[in-house]
């Protein structure tokens, strides 16, 4: 007959094994503060970078955008500037009648003189105050306007313009132009202009002038005679 006890006491405890581990926490120091301020500074080392790097951008594109507005601008007002050279460079001459020229006995030969220091001039030359001599090849408008103050009763009164190769070339008529006055009247003078102008080729040394049968019979007043060229 087995007898049977009965008890209120918690078993034994069971001993741990020896072929499992337990985890060990072990606390870690908190950082110092002096050990964090190299990292902050690094922090915002970083962030003032980035920022500089994009201000230098912005002003980069901004600059960029205003130099590339500027050029387009030049490069459409570029043909404008370009034209405007080419026309104060081309030739011309507006040449003005000596007024002195008649008294000084300077007409023998026919040719009418020309006040330089009075007259309009440029990328042309002059010789002996009655030729004009080119410097650029090219097409010209060559006109003149001779206004005679006295008739002559025997032929009708005439200029015409020369045109020779160089100084000492043969003269050749380009044009020449008539007008007729009545002489007979001297109360009442009166005026006649023979007029004229066309396009002529010219080479470089070529030399023009005007020339009239008698020049005492030119009106010397201001405006009334002139004689030029601009080049087309």
């Amino acid at each position: 007959m087995i007898n049977t006890y009965q008890t209120s006491l918690a078993p034994p405890p069971v001993p741990p094994r020896c072929n499992r581990s337990h985890p060990v926490l072990i606390p870690a120091p908190l950082p110092s503060k002096g050990h964090s301020k190299p990292l902050i500074r690094f922090l915002v080392g970083v962030v003032v970078l980035h920022l500089l790097l994009s201000l230098g951008g912005f002003i980069y594109l901004y600059h960029n955008e205003k130099m590339e507005k500027h050029s387009s601008a030049e490069g459409r007002a570029a043909p404008v500037s370009l034209d405007k050279q080419d026309t104060s460079y081309k030739a011309l001459a507006h040449m003005v009648v000596d007024q002195q020229s008649i008294t000084a006995k300077k007409h023998l030969l026919g040719y009418l003189q020309w006040d330089i220091n009075h007259s309009l001039r440029r990328n042309i030359n002059y010789y002996q105050s009655s030729w004009l001599t080119i410097l650029q090849p090219g097409d010209y408008y060559v006109y003149s306007r001779v206004t005679f103050s006295k008739g002559d009763p025997v032929r009708p009164l005439v200029s015409r313009v020369k045109l020779r190769k160089n100084e000492t070339g043969k003269e050749t008529i380009v044009m020449q132009a008539y007008c007729s006055l009545d002489s007979s009247s001297e109360s009442a003078p009166r005026l006649c202009t023979a007029t004229q102008g066309g396009l002529i080729t010219l080479e470089k040394g070529n030399q023009v002038s005007v020339w009239v049968k008698d020049p005492l019979l030119v009106d010397y007043d201001e405006g009334a005679t002139t004689f030029g060229m601009y080049k087309l």
